[in-house]
């Protein structure tokens, strides 16, 4: 049902962010400024504590102090009758810069995408037993890998101990595999790293792999079977088709799938100075790869020219590509959104 914000106390926007351990910073809007609104907190989406608010203010922002910074935290912003669920979007672990929840972004028909369901992520095979820990606290029970095997030989994921399904998917992306990459760079060979690669790469992921896709979305409506992972390399290019076709599908704004693809770029900006000296040791110009080490803005703008041009949306693309039919996609839905 399409909720039309028409109430001065309705909440708008809500989002999270830890400042320090153990403090988090809550952040909303309202449709006009000034209401108080209460904060109430648990450690999963359902089991936050409506009874007793951890905060109370009309400044716009409050800080939570006093909780655990080894456990995943959700707060639920209450405005008169308006209420929303927020958390903070990255999971700060010590062996992934990129792992993330797609949770929280509006649907066209005024619902939101659930929080602690799906994950999206870089590489998972330097976790630390901390961030096993906290991937056992969100229950995490499937781990889906696009890695090609030899990425999944040179870096295997670290998993919890018995508790977690491993599902291998693997994608191609361009003309050569990550691993096939990185060696040809080092043999100085950058000739084939053409203007275009990126983007035919984004669009290869599409028309190539569209199976893949098909399995992640039967295993999003596998709701019963616990929250989920999925992941690449750098979490930003596979990564970024797979939730770029999830969010479309259930009605999320195209700006907002463009700006949950560019967060990659802030979450592995660390990451890139060390990455970049890598380069200059191996003799490869760093500006020369550049594009192969981020996400670029006008992929995730192809990915959607594409699916709009020649299927019109990213629902009929699963119609068109894959054995999904309407109910599947209605089963998305209901898993994706409350």
């Amino acid at each position: 049902m399409n909720r039309q914000l028409i109430h001065s106390r309705d909440i708008v926007d809500a989002a999270v962010e830890q400042i320090d351990a153990g403090i988090f910073r809550v952040c909303w809007e309202t449709a006009d400024p000034g209401y108080s609104v209460r904060i109430y907190h648990g450690t999963s989406p359902d089991t936050i504590d409506k009874n007793t608010p951890v905060a109370e203010s009309d400044h716009g922002c409050v800080d939570v102090r006093g909780l655990d910074p080894g456990e995943r935290h959700y707060f639920e912003v209450v405005c008169g009758e308006s209420r929303m669920v927020t958390s903070e979007r990255r999971l700060k672990l010590d062996g992934s810069v990129n792992f993330r929840d797609i949770g929280g972004y509006a649907s066209k028909d005024g619902r939101r995408v659930r929080w602690g369901r799906v994950y999206r992520a870089d590489g998972l095979g330097g976790l630390s037993d901390k961030d096993l820990a906290l991937l056992r606290h969100i229950g995490i029970g499937r781990v889906i890998d696009f890695r090609t095997a030899s990425e999944v030989k040179n870096a295997p994921d670290r998993l919890p101990d018995g508790e977690t399904a491993y599902i291998h998917l693997p994608v191609i992306h361009g003309k050569y595999g990550f691993s096939e990459a990185v060696k040809r760079f080092k043999k100085g060979d950058t000739d084939w790293l053409t203007d275009n690669f990126m983007v035919d790469g984004y669009i290869n992921n599409l028309e190539s792999f569209a199976p893949v896709w098909e399995a992640v979305v039967r295993e999003v409506i596998a709701a019963d079977r616990g929250p989920l992972v999925f992941h690449c390399t750098g979490g930003k290019d596979r990564t970024g088709t797979c939730a770029a076709l999830l969010l479309l599908a259930v009605g999320v704004a195209e700006e907002t799938v463009i700006d949950d693809h560019q967060l990659s770029n802030i979450y592995i900006a660390r990451l890139l100075p060390d990455l970049y000296r890598l380069m200059s040791d191996q003799g490869i110009d760093p500006e020369r790869v550049f594009p192969y080490l981020t996400a670029p803005r006008d992929c995730i703008e192809a990915v959607i020219d594409h699916i709009s041009n020649k299927y019109g949306s990213a629902r009929e693309y699963f119609l068109m590509k894959t054995t999904l039919g309407e109910p599947q996609l209605l089963q998305l839905e209901d898993a994706l959104l409350a």
